[in-house]
């Protein structure tokens, strides 16, 4: 499936062996490299709800959450009930992030009858043929000397696609945000980009208009983490103004897509808001004054009308 191209480990960031998960925990990039062990359902979701793993790290963790118990209730005669379980459980996790599409299509599985392990383990295949397909479709969008604006991080689909890109005899470098307040673009995107061999510069996430400005970017892709039906994409929070932006300053602005969620449009999409203490503190240290409340909206909806071009995932 796979001949020169090489990997981020953040474009695979689970692995399943024998009755344990291994978790590359996003939290501690790019100090240190670190695998988070789960051997149960209960402790895979926790690891989503404390984003030690995200986006695509996310699905692939879902899919090995239901191989798990599925090797670990092999002869059980509840297998339904306990698959489930773990599905409620599991959309239960994070409510802008659409998992129902994939726990059902599990529990579809298991309802017709199909080997579940077979089952799992062939769309895992796929989604990793089908990644690499996105990003090769996306380098054909760029040009050479092109530089590229990000914000968040794509797990690993950036470094692949300037890979691809290079093969064609183009040169890509990459500014990227900070990505507050959790820093995913600093310490995950930057690092990846650094380590393949690319060039690349950080910028705080507010300084996105005057770099525009300045002319310093050509194109703009972000990935995203729920499409609505018509179009409309939720991404991390700050996505929504660099479009507005890349708009204002005529720069194409490219999503890499994952397959539509049950959303009809952006409104439908609910937004998680996670603990105010990840945006006042960060690895222990307080950022603000005792006392002090703050609000932190994980994502935000970005118009398709915004859109220059959705690159679908097709799974």
């Amino acid at each position: 499936m796979r001949k020169n191209n090489k990997f981020s480990p953040l474009f695979w960031p689970i692995q399943l062996k024998g009755n344990s998960i291994y978790i590359l925990d996003e939290t501690l990039l790019p100090h240190k490299v670190k695998y988070i062990k789960a051997t149960n359902y209960q402790e895979a979701c926790q690891a989503i709800k404390e984003m030690k793993t995200r986006a695509v790290g996310q699905v692939i963790l879902v899919l090995y959450t239901f191989l798990l118990v599925v090797k670990q209730n092999k002869n059980s005669k509840n297998l339904s009930l306990i698959l489930n379980k773990v599905a409620k459980a599991i959309n239960a996790t994070r409510p802008t992030l659409s998992f129902k599409f994939l726990t059902d299509m599990v529990l579809g599985w298991h309802k017709a009858k199909k080997p579940l392990d077979k089952s799992i383990i062939g769309f895992l295949e796929m989604l990793k043929a089908s990644r690499m397909e996105q990003a090769r479709k996306a380098s054909k969008l760029v040009k050479d000397k092109d530089v590229i604006l990000t914000h968040c991080n794509v797990s690993g689909s950036l470094p692949l696609l300037a890979e691809f890109a290079g093969k064609e005899g183009k040169k890509v470098s990459f500014f990227v945000t900070e990505t507050r307040p959790y820093l995913q673009g600093a310490r995950l995107t930057a690092w990846e980009l650094k380590e393949a061999g690319f060039k690349v510069t950080i910028i705080s996430d507010n300084m996105v208009a005057q770099v525009m400005k300045e002319k310093k970017i050509s194109k703009v892709i972000v990935g995203s983490d729920n499409l609505a039906q018509n179009g409309d994409i939720a991404n991390k929070i700050g996505t929504y103004q660099i479009a507005i932006l890349a708009k204002h300053f005529k720069i194409p602005f490219y999503v890499l897509c994952p397959p539509a969620s049950g959303a009809r449009t952006g409104k439908d999409i609910k937004i998680e808001v996670r603990p105010d203490k990840e945006l006042l503190t960060y690895q222990g240290l307080s950022l603000a004054p005792k006392g002090v409340k703050g609000y932190y909206p994980a994502f935000d909806v970005t118009d398709k009308d915004l859109i220059t071009k959705h690159i679908y995932l097709e799974v």
